[in-house]
């Protein structure tokens, strides 16, 4: 009889070898996860790959030498200008590294190897702020040549002929540089009603209401000192007044764009909310703060409380 450690050890054996033909047959598998609140479009070495709805992932079989990872969603661009995954190997060298962008920091990312960490190789990295160590600022120019010592970082490797990859975009579950930002919006003052997204549905088209504030993050909103867009926080949807400039026009989220004139606003000196190059104002209807009334767009007036905003934390 064969021993069973043997058995245990030949299975393990045959398992390698197979991993081995696998991935020379399909190339490194590539598992790719949105953990953001909103859809993202993913791109694999600049080409559009997919778009992902939030927690939804995708896997690919490709090269050990890819192309970056990214996505434009949330002001990254096309070009690459955004937070990048890469990966190289060249049978010696299985390396990954990722490369953030101070111009365009428009997500967090996380790379972890199918291997647990050991010995300095193979560790799990995130990086989910401009300033973390554990990114680029440059694509690099060397890797590493493979070794019995672990890369310095921001190279890190995992040396197994069988690694696959996990890249997951947004690993904390929402977009950067809202943490301290994000804050209600109150009407005319009042501290217990709160600008809202009905119903926290997320998605194009929902409806814009007034509802008790109740700190939920359909209440948190994010903009500038003179507002020019207002995005609800760790999302990627903004305040929008559809193409109709006129009075009684629901406002409702909308897929935040660059440039789109029924996303941008500014706030005037008397807390009024103004859509930019018209003279209407962001307008609470009939000044009812019963909930659920949506809010509009109505003919800017001065004096008129509908249209009195407050923004605090």
């Amino acid at each position: 009889m064969v021993p069973n450690s043997f058995s245990r050890a030949n299975l393990s054996l045959k398992y390698s070898v197979l991993a081995l033909l696998f991935s020379a047959a399909y190339g490194r598998q590539y598992t790719v996860v949105n953990e953001c609140p909103s859809n993202i479009d993913l791109y694999i070495g600049g080409n559009w790959d997919s778009t992902l709805n939030p927690g939804s992932s995708v896997t690919r079989y490709l090269g050990v030498d890819a192309g970056f990872f990214y996505t434009t969603t949330n002001g990254g661009s096309t070009n690459g200008h955004s937070t990048r995954a890469g990966f190289y190997g060249d049978g010696n060298t299985y390396d990954y590294y990722m490369v953030k962008d101070w111009d365009s920091f428009n997500t967090g990312m996380k790379i972890a190897p199918n291997h647990p960490e050991s010995n300095g190789f193979c560790p799990t990295v995130t990086c989910d702020a401009v300033t973390c160590s554990t990114a680029f600022d440059e694509p690099p120019t060397h890797i590493s040549q493979g070794s019995a010592v672990p890369p310095n970082p921001p190279i890190y490797s995992c040396p197994f002929p069988d690694v696959a990859y996990t890249i997951s975009f947004c690993p904390f579950g929402s977009f950067p540089g809202d943490y301290g930002r994000a804050a209600p919006i109150h009407p005319n003052y009042n501290p217990s009603k709160c600008m809202d997204v009905r119903g926290a549905v997320y998605a194009d088209g929902t409806p814009v209401q007034i509802y008790d504030c109740n700190g939920t993050g359909a209440q948190k909103w994010v903009s500038n000192e003179d507002f020019t867009k207002v995005r609800v926080a760790g999302t990627n949807y903004c305040l929008d007044a559809g193409t109709n400039t006129a009075n009684g026009v629901g406002m409702k989220i909308w897929t935040c764009y660059d440039n789109l004139g029924a996303q941008e606003w500014f706030a005037s000196s008397n807390k009024q909310i103004i859509r930019e190059g018209t003279g209407f104002c962001l307008d609470l209807p009939n000044g009812n703060p019963a909930n659920g009334n949506q809010l509009q767009t109505w003919e800017c007036a001065n004096g008129n409380t509908n249209q009195v905003w407050t923004k605090n934390s």
